[in-house]
């Protein structure tokens, strides 16, 4: 009976995919092309991935969001109020009442109690923005408590500024699940883990329909979602690697909206009068690493002379124009204590000066470990232009993402070039990782991108830690302000750009909204006609 019911199951999906790949696709569907190669789970305790989040944040709700209409004020979500405790280490969550998950289970204190021990107990790549609070297998359930059916307690380990932990709630590993139903499909002590990797158990938006890994998820509308029913009964999301290809289905209809068309692409389709753009902010920056272990690196004047070695307005204007913007320091703009000072410019003089400074007027060779997919490897190729200019010769290393990473994350490479994205809407998520280096060590439990890069920095680190603990909150936006500066002159980071996403849409979709992160990139409100 299982495996009849399989064949029907897969017999059903193949033929919604197939009405959805002809040139006008259902009016209550709308089909996405996208990338969505990189998603490795859509458990909300191991979602960590652009695309994956993206899923996760459609599937799920969470105590506390965002409000993208007004600045991403936090806003209750499954929690309908808060409190905090005096002393700032309990917060306290009253339950929005009549909630219910998709099987039809209710929302009890106890589903949030058991979300966040899965989360923590199973620690998987996004845990870590729970236990830097205090909870771990543990402790958890001595910090987080069910006072009643409807109201939650949690404890942290020391007075944070609230923001802060508000803000961490909003990630996907925050996320509520149905436990009654997680528990139902727990394998071998897995909390459900193998099951939720390809289906959900959440209260959110959607619910998982079918999804094929490297192929396309489908999502069907929660008609008793409380917010009210989504504008659209079903998304699709294909897996489409190719820009061009991406093209081709939004300008034939075959697809509702084409997320990732190169600059070229954009250009060529603008003058089509059946297709718009929607483009949005997003909290990813485009930086070098320049790993403190290679001998020039390590020279400040070499790190100071590589930034004013980048024509960053000729790669934004030739290589990356309406998808990328000029931003040279580790907080997006929009986020608590950014700012936007572009101190750099390319100037040949001056940095040829530097690296007479530094011993080296003749230059030196270097690699850079560069993912084979554009625009990286075109900005690579026009850095190699411009260094080659002061006798810095550059060599090119290409390679996939999961080769160029794991050479970056055992600290053997010379120089990578990459993106990071925001865990979180607080400034805390990239200043972590750009300015902190607890241990320098090998064995160092916390491996951030200053990690990454050998990069040992105590007294910056001991400043960025000391700021989420600031309450006043000009204060702590002044201290980034200072932090941002300090690390554009002395850091090993040539920090260049700051993505901007760009959607293409058929004139027919209305409400489709790009958020900061992949976490508000929400499908509910898009509607078609």
């Amino acid at each position: 009976m299982r495996h009849v019911a399989k064949l029907m199951a897969a017999s059903a999906f193949a033929a919604l995919l197939a009405s959805a790949a002809q040139a006008q696709t259902p009016k209550d569907t709308i089909v996405m092309a996208k990338q969505i190669d990189d998603i490795i789970s859509l458990d909300p305790a191991e979602a960590f991935e652009f695309s994956g989040v993206e899923v996760v944040t459609n599937l799920y709700d969470k105590l506390i969001n965002v409000d993208l209409k007004n600045n991403n004020a936090l806003i209750g979500d499954l929690a309908q109020s808060w409190t905090v405790s005096p002393d700032q280490l309990t917060y306290t969550f009253k339950l929005r009442p009549g909630v219910k998950f998709h099987s039809g289970n209710p929302l009890t204190a106890a589903d949030v109690v058991y979300s966040f021990q899965r989360a923590v107990t199973l620690n998987k790549s996004p845990g870590f923005i729970l236990t830097q609070f205090g909870l771990n297998k543990d402790t958890v359930l001595d910090k987080v408590k069910a006072v009643d059916d409807n109201t939650v307690t949690v404890t942290v380990s020391k007075p944070f500024a609230p923001s802060f932990f508000l803000n961490c709630l909003t990630s996907g590993v925050a996320s509520i699940v149905d436990s009654k139903l997680v528990k139902a499909n727990e394998k071998d002590g897995d909390w459900g883990n193998g099951w939720l990797k390809l289906a959900s158990a959440g209260s959110g938006a959607y619910k998982v329909r079918a999804y094929r890994p490297n192929e396309q998820y489908a999502l069907d509308a929660n008609e008793g979602w409380y917010k009210g029913a989504p504008k659209t009964k079903r998304i699709i999301v294909r897996h489409v690697a190719e820009a061009a290809s991406q093209r081709l289905l939004v300008e034939k209809g075959d697809v509702d909206i084409a997320r990732e068309l190169s600059r070229d692409q954009l250009v060529a389709v603008s003058n089509n009068p059946n297709l718009e753009f929607v483009q949005g902010e997003k909290g990813y920056i485009f930086y070098l690493g320049l790993n403190q272990k290679n001998q020039y690196l390590a020279k400040p004047e070499v790190r100071e002379a590589l930034k004013w070695l980048v024509d960053y307005e000729g790669i934004e204007r030739n290589i990356v124009e309406r998808r990328y913007k000029q931003h040279e320091a580790f907080l997006p703009s929009g986020f608590l204590g950014a700012i936007s000072d572009k101190p750099y410019k390319f100037d040949l003089a001056k940095a040829k000066e530097l690296l007479a400074k530094a011993g080296l007027p003749n230059g030196f060779s270097v690699t850079m470990d560069v993912r084979s997919i554009n625009p990286w490897t075109d900005i690579a190729q026009a850095l190699q232009a411009s260094w080659a200019q002061a006798g810095i010769k550059l060599e090119i290393i290409p390679g996939d993402g999961k080769q160029t990473l794991t050479k970056y994350r055992a600290r053997t490479h010379d120089i990578y070039i990459g993106e990071w994205g925001p865990d979180y809407l607080d400034p805390h998520t990239n200043a972590e990782t750009f300015a902190i280096n607890e241990n320098n060590g090998e064995d160092a439990k916390s491996k951030t991108l200053a990690w990454r890069n050998t990069w040992d920095i105590p007294e910056m680190t001991k400043v960025t830690q000391a700021n989420v603990l600031e309450n006043d909150t000009a204060k702590r936006a002044a201290v980034y302000g200072d932090l941002q500066r300090e690390h554009q002159k002395v850091s090993p980071f040539v920090i260049m750009f700051q993505k901007i996403e760009v959607s293409t849409q058929r004139k027919n979709v209305s409400n489709w909204v790009i958020g900061p992160s992949s976490d508000t990139n929400f499908y509910a409100p898009i509607t078609k006609n």
